[in-house]
């Protein structure tokens, strides 16, 4: 009977089991947690913790999507409508052409679709475990059932846990149950039949802990897990596309209707006209070929692949594709102060107790009192660290040059080690036994411990908040009276004007059987943190100044301390700083007209909350600014999801934090912000630049056929050549654009409009007027040959064709920016470009020399003056270009914009 007993014990679910008997049946030791060994093992046998929707995407599916195009679609009955009227050749050629550029197309998207998933590696989550008796940092993917995981407020569950520990622990499930309130946790067994929404002893995959600490025993891992078992249908995600492949998909479809009505309509028109209806059928085919930029949604994957690799070597993972859109229309940054701006190395720089003033000599490695000389550890300076010590959840190393956890708790431990005072050694004479999280409301956190027969409650936090709880009120013993308050309050000031960091230390003694609160505080005095500043930032303020873009300060730190670091960055010249409290954001919606603009006007935002950083974001989009905003902890989620850029901290950032953002910076600094708009600019006007690029090219080349149809010339490029040409001199040279790395001066350009279009009135204007050069050189050439040099036939053709060709090659260069110089640009230092155009020259010359190939394409070798005539030809909508950016630079002084990007 006892067997039988312990067999339904065993078989029952994890969350109506006793936790003991959980981790009995998990082969585990909480306090040791599996061995690296075991861990491997279990990998092995369980399998990665992944869901299977998140499988990457296959390469069938990537062709499938080359095939299932408008572009495939038209070329395929170019090809069938060459087959029916005999015009074998042709349609052949029309085939391979189509292979070759699926093929092509094929390769490179699925290349950039690999490197796309390779960086989303980088942002992939991770888990604290115990093993081997050591905590770790681990990647979510190996996480295995038995392994002991321990979890904090902001940290996303990666499996599914049966808790051993629950302090004041709250966890959002949303995701799975659809509660919109967080539910709390314990580690008290359930009914087996309770829904999911009532198994208060679990913790699931996917969801979030948005409040307290706790510690417990992973059951199941990947498709076994509760979100594993909703997603089981399915196979492969859904491939996300970003606002600029919707756009360029839309461009494409609109290109081929236009195309259809255009090449219909010349057609009609010259059957009317009495010209052949065999003449007629190759000139639509060849219009058809002609207007279709077959390298465009190649180009386009290419451009956002290799942008987001540039970004992840400045260290910004890209979450979401429509964040590299949005990059280059950021107009406000705003940013928090410590980490971002500032270093986030900590160090104790200063400690103002009721007992005296204590400050650190970094030099001698010693604590000085306020005479200057090495204080004596007396009982209150021990008491205070001690105190500061306790109190947190950070690990120091060994070493003491690193950690996991908050900088400024292992600064403190750095600091309590100096004195003599290892928190291994406190904890084992004081053991924890209580928790309180910090919390955004109270701005405090408290740690309670065994000291023989009571319990010691260690707390630290802002200073108003702790001091608050610290004050004689009525009859009750406090150590401050309120007038000391003030003065303690002034104290904290002036560290904070000497740019510290300020918190506040208190204690209290309580009964062993109490529970511990923030009352009866015994406080015990300030410390001062100095985290200096990037040397980076000020430089990197100063380029968002020049590229219109308004940098301000969010932080939660004492307002002098936000007003000194900011004045010293450079965010506003000295005593002229627009300094805003987060009190006064708690009634925006109350605000007049000159409250409102002087909240919109402000560089600096101090003992700001998350919740207000979500009424910031509302009202500066409100104001019509495109917002990026940066944030780490769990309250920060809904402020980052709003902003139209949440960027996360990836060091010190919760995993809610990393899921809300759009972007994730691996090294929390501020220059990588910078550089990540710059890259996202880049993409756009790189998309741009071949975007007119080919466009002009292949409208040309439309043009060039429909006008000589209309006037009588002789068909001056055929299906074939057309194919070649765009196979040649469009996609490798656009290629090569898309691989720009942007003009100097990409950061003094104002932010582009969100709403504005990938292609507006001016760059059309620059498609028709490229094209309308490159259509005239031909027709021109086509005309001289002809009247002048005698040509008639494939000769005649072969002029044409290789003044187009190279012409379309030399037209790359009218590419460049609109503040550049016309021979030292992004494109002229783009090796890719000169390798593209010698690239394409020399397959020009080898279908004109290689019988074989020149056969194929009906092309002649010109002589001495053909070549000539093609040369100049040629050079001539290069000259021309040049000429009219010439003149755009002087109309540019009038402010007046006619540039191509």
């Amino acid at each position: 009977m006892i067997l039988e007993h312990t067999a339904r014990a065993e078989a029952a679910p994890a969350y109506a089991l006793p936790a003991d008997i959980v981790l009995r049946r998990e082969a585990v030791n909480p306090s040791v947690g599996l061995s690296e060994t075991e861990a491997k093992a279990r990998l092995a046998r369980h399998g990665p913790n992944i869901l299977l929707a998140h499988a990457p995407r296959r390469a069938f599916a990537i062709l499938a999507g080359q095939l299932n195009s408008p572009v495939v679609w038209l070329l395929s009955a170019a090809a069938a409508l060459a087959a029916g009227f005999g015009e074998w050749k042709q349609a052949a050629a029309i085939v391979i052409v189509l292979l070759i550029n699926t093929m092509i197309g094929f390769f490179t998207e699925l290349r950039a679709v690999r490197s796309m998933e390779a960086l989303r590696k980088l942002g992939k989550r991770s888990s604290r475990v115990r093993r081997d008796a050591k905590l770790k940092t681990v990647a979510a993917e190996i996480v295995v059932p038995g392994d002991i995981v321990l979890l904090e407020s902001g940290d996303v569950v990666t499996a599914d846990i049966r808790l051993v520990e629950a302090r004041n622990l709250f966890c959002d499930e949303s995701t799975l149950t659809g509660e919109s309130v967080p539910a709390e946790k314990s580690v008290q067994a359930v009914s087996a039949d309770a829904i999911l929404a009532e198994r208060t002893s679990m913790l699931h995959k996917g969801t979030a802990i948005t409040r307290g600490t706790g510690e417990g025993v992973v059951v199941a891992t990947g498709m076994a897990t509760e979100l594993g078992l909703t997603t089981r249908l399915v196979i492969e995600a859904d491939s996300e596309s970003s606002p600029l492949e919707r756009k360029l998909a839309e461009l494409t479809r609109q290109l081929v209707i236009a195309i259809l009505i255009i090449t219909a309509l010349i057609a009609a028109a010259g059957v009317a006209s009495g010209r052949d209806l065999m003449l007629m059928i190759e000139a639509s085919i060849a219009l058809a070929v002609a207007a279709i930029p077959e390298g465009l949604p190649i180009v386009a994957t290419m451009a956002l692949a290799r942008g987001m690799w540039r970004m992840a070597r400045r260290n910004v993972v890209v979450e979401r594709l429509a964040a590299v859109e949005t990059l280059g229309a950021t107009t406000v940054i705003c940013t928090d102060k410590t980490g971002t701006l500032t270093e986030n190395r900590m160090t104790v720089e200063r400690l103002w107790l009721t007992s005296g003033d204590y400050r650190l000599d970094h030099a001698r490695a010693k604590i000085l009192d306020d005479a200057g000389n090495a204080a004596e550890l007396d009982a209150p300076l021990r008491r205070a660290i001690e105190v500061g010590v306790l109190c947190g959840t950070a690990m120091l190393t060994s070493s003491g040059d690193g950690g996991v956890g908050d900088p400024m708790e292992l600064a403190l431990q750095r600091f309590g080690r100096l004195a003599g005072l290892e928190r291994a050694a406190l904890l084992t004479a004081s053991p924890r036994l209580h928790e309180i999280a910090f919390d955004t409301e109270t701005k405090m956190m408290a740690t309670a411990h065994r000291r023989d027969a009571h319990l010691l409650v260690a707390v630290k936090g802002a200073p108003e908040s702790v001091l608050q709880a610290s004050t004689t009120r009525g009859r009750e013993k406090r150590l401050i009276a309120r007038e000391d308050r003030d003065e303690w309050l002034r104290r904290a000031a002036a560290l904070a004007e000497e740019g510290l960091r300020v918190l506040a230390l208190a204690e209290s003694t309580i009964p062993l059987e109490a529970v511990p609160a923030y009352e009866s505080l015994n406080f015990l005095g300030l410390v001062g943190f100095r985290d200096p500043p990037r040397i980076d930032v000020k430089d990197a303020i100063a380029d968002c100044r020049r590229a219109g873009i308004r940098v301000v300060m969010v932080t939660g730190d004492h307002a002098s301390t936000a007003r000194t670091i900011a004045e010293m960055l450079g965010l506003a010249d000295p005593g002229t700083t627009i300094l805003v409290e987060g009190r006064e954001l708690e009634a925006l919606a109350a605000l007049g007209e000159r409250e409102r603009a002087r909240v919109l006007a402000a560089q600096v935002f101090a003992r700001v909350t998350p919740a207000q950083k979500l009424e910031l974001v509302r009202l500066y989009q409100s104001a019509g600014e495109v917002v990026a905003m940066t944030g780490d902890g769990v309250n920060d989620a809904p402020a980052l999801q709003k902003a139209d850029i949440g960027v996360a901290m990836g060091l010190p950032g919760t995993e809610v934090a990393r899921e809300a953002a759009d972007i994730v910076l691996r090294d929390d600094a501020f220059g990588s912000i910078v550089a990540a708009i710059r890259e996202g600019r880049i993409i756009f006007s790189n998309l741009r630049r071949f975007l007119i690029y080919l466009l002009s090219c292949n409208i040309s080349e439309v043009m060039v056929v429909a006008l000589a149809v209309v006037v009588g010339l002789p068909l001056p490029l055929l299906p074939l050549q057309i194919l070649f040409l765009n196979l040649v001199t469009d996609v490798l040279p656009a290629f090569a654009l898309a691989t720009g790395e942007g003009e100097d001066d990409v950061l003094r350009q104002p932010p582009r409009n969100p709403r504005e279009p990938l292609l507006g009135k001016p760059q059309w204007w620059f498609v028709a007027l490229y094209g309308a050069l490159l259509t005239a050189s031909t027709l021109g050439s086509l005309l001289i040959g002809h009247y002048w040099l005698g040509l008639h036939g494939d000769a005649l053709v072969s002029v044409s064709f290789l003044t187009l060709a190279f012409a379309q090659l030399f037209h790359v260069f009218n590419m460049r920016g609109r503040q550049s110089g016309l021979f030292v640009n992004a494109v002229t230092r783009n090796p890719y470009v000169w390798v593209a155009v010698a690239l394409c020259s020399a397959i020009l010359l080898l279908a004109v020399y290689a019988p074989p190939l020149a056969s194929a394409l009906r092309l002649e070798a010109p002589d001495l003056e053909g070549w000539t005539l093609v040369i100049v030809a040629s050079v001539a909508p290069l000259l021309l270009g040049m000429i009219i950016g010439a003149i755009g630079h002087l109309l540019r002084r009038d402010k007046v914009s006619v540039s191509p990007s």
